[in-house]
């Protein structure tokens, strides 16, 4: 998987490797992955995501929506327009909703994302071939990133008090929803880093050399929850900071939130917004504590 680093609209400097989201498509549609990873997995649990978290998380929903909603009609129109025409088009048709007032967020949420979710749909009914789909998810990814390029995140005053790492389960090479939390996070005031397809063994030292306050692991397949519980043991154990805070998600998290605990880790999030809320108010706990103790 190619790799290089966060460009300017990312916001430069705070962010670690970024890879290609959409190669894991790519590769279903080239025959390389499982067959039981379906295309409506990958939008639900990784594209879809990083469309909703393109815009920075510390603008609220509401006030967004109050700039000029897109109505159902106009984002099922839209929907089918991936098929057909080429990003630049497909740009075109969202700067005439943005012209019309529509913020950045409201792009994504009521209309990029569900487009990606309307692609999935049409192939589990087979209305469309797997490469229409790659095709029209690779169309929209570009969009999203013109789009969110114009809103970069402004990272002057802030403190940036707090660090996390984030990255799959070793051996899990699902990238897109440890890259979109690191993305949520560097634009909710962290300093963030992302691993890309680690070895055990690199996750353990790169925590061992450098005191994150936070890891977070994603596991977008299901894995053994003995596995997932032996490696938080060991991360705490090596970890350069003895109270580091672990949170965990991905679906198996999801349809069963408990095994968070279970597992050994301080919490889970429904999604990325979640996961950010969850990890500040944790912090924050754990920095009252230590002023406490002094």
């Amino acid at each position: 998987m190619g790799e290089s680093k966060a460009s300017g609209m990312f916001g430069a400097g705070l962010r670690g490797v970024i890879t290609a989201p959409l190669e894991a498509v790519r590769r279903r549609a080239s025959g390389q992955a499982e067959q039981h990873d379906s295309v409506n997995t990958i939008i639900e649990s990784e594209i879809i995501p990083r469309l909703l978290m393109a815009h920075s998380a510390t603008e609220t929903r509401t006030r967004s929506r109050l700039l000029r909603a897109i109505s159902p009609d106009e984002a099922a129109d839209f929907a089918l327009l991936p098929l057909r025409l080429e990003a630049a088009a497909l740009l075109e048709e969202v700067d005439g909703f943005i012209a019309k007032g529509a913020s950045v967020e409201t792009i994504c949420l009521d209309l990029l994302a569900p487009a990606a979710r309307k692609l999935g749909e049409m192939w589990e009914r087979d209305e469309c071939d797997f490469l229409d789909v790659t095709m029209g998810l690779w169309r929209l990814q570009e969009v999203m990133r013109e789009v969110a390029a114009r809103s970069p995140v402004d990272f002057a005053g802030l403190a940036l008090p707090f660090s996390a790492l984030f990255s799959p389960m070793p051996g899990d090479h699902h990238n897109f929803g440890t890259l979109m939390l690191e993305e949520v996070f560097a634009r909710g005031g962290w300093r963030s880093e992302a691993l890309v397809k680690p070895e055990r063994r690199e996750l353990l030292d790169r925590l061992a050399r450098q005191p994150f306050d936070l890891l977070g692991l994603t596991l977008a397949r299901d894995c053994p929850s003995a596995a997932l519980s032996n490696l938080i043991k060991a991360v705490r154990n090596v970890s350069a900071n003895p109270h580091i805070i672990v949170l965990v998600g991905g679906r198996m998290i999801n349809e069963n939130p408990g095994m968070a605990m279970e597992v050994g880790a301080d919490g889970t999030g429904a999604d990325a917004l979640s996961a950010l809320e969850l990890a500040n108010g944790l912090v924050k706990v754990a920095a009252d504590r230590d002023l406490n103790l002094r």
